[in-house]
């Protein structure tokens, strides 16, 4: 099921929207500020993003531009009363994907969430065969790994659960989510499988002297990328 971050603070907009975009057979969080939009946007996994341009504590437009300094590339579709040409390249060049104007058709705003999310699963089933993330590239094809010109043999739940990883940089992957996304139903794998493997993985990864990109969030589950000194 596809997930999707509704964040607007116009009650009266966001409840019904949010209900439509469920009974569309989304699966849907809202949130009211922009702070509150940001913790679920770095903690979730999302398949789109809609963030109203200007709400409280922090606007869209700098959740946007934080989330790719990150290296996300989850699609924003912004839902603005902002309407000149100057708003429009404002808000692309800080990484939004597309652009709704209020007020709108809903028929508009669910063709443009289709739209999107179909060019999300094109990009990253056909396209992206090598993931980079700081110092760590990923040949996704032949499960081959490249730190500092040193090249990294991985198996392939080693690959798979380094490609999750690298496309959700910054984000909270709890063991729930890891173990849906590396395991079939009805597997079911032991409770310390996950940690073994990654375990294994970080040894690969983090030779000595190498800046760590596993971290591991006590009693949740993983975050990947470098951890910013302070």
């Amino acid at each position: 099921m596809m997930r999707i971050l509704l964040v607007d603070d116009e009650v009266e907009l966001t409840d019904p929207l949010s209900r439509v975009l469920r009974r569309e057979g989304y699966e849907v969080d809202v949130a009211y500020d922009g702070q509150s939009g940001s913790n679920l946007a770095v903690q979730g996994v999302y398949d789109l993003l809609i963030l109203d341009w200007m709400l409280p504590q922090r606007s869209g437009l700098e959740m946007c531009q934080q989330l790719r300094s990150q290296g996300q590339t989850t699609p924003v579709l912004f839902l603005t009363a902002k309407d000149t040409l100057d708003d429009r390249v404002i808000g692309l060049d800080a990484g939004a994907d597309d652009y709704l104007v209020k007020p709108f058709e809903l028929r508009e705003l669910l063709a443009r969430v289709r739209a999107l999310l179909r060019r999300s699963v094109a990009s990253d089933t056909n396209t992206n065969h090598r993931l980079r993330v700081a110092s760590l590239e990923l040949d996704v094809e032949n499960q081959l790994a490249y730190r500092n010109e040193h090249l990294i043999e991985l198996s392939e739940k080693e690959s798979r659960l380094l490609e999750y990883f690298m496309r959700h940089p910054g984000q909270l992957l709890t063991h729930e989510q890891i173990y849906q996304h590396l395991w079939e139903e009805g597997e079911q794998p032991s409770s310390n499988v996950l940690a073994a493997l990654v375990r294994l993985l970080r040894r690969k990864i983090e030779s000595q002297g190498e800046t760590a990109l596993i971290h591991t969030v006590y009693g949740k589950g993983y975050r990947f990328g470098e951890v910013p000194n302070g």
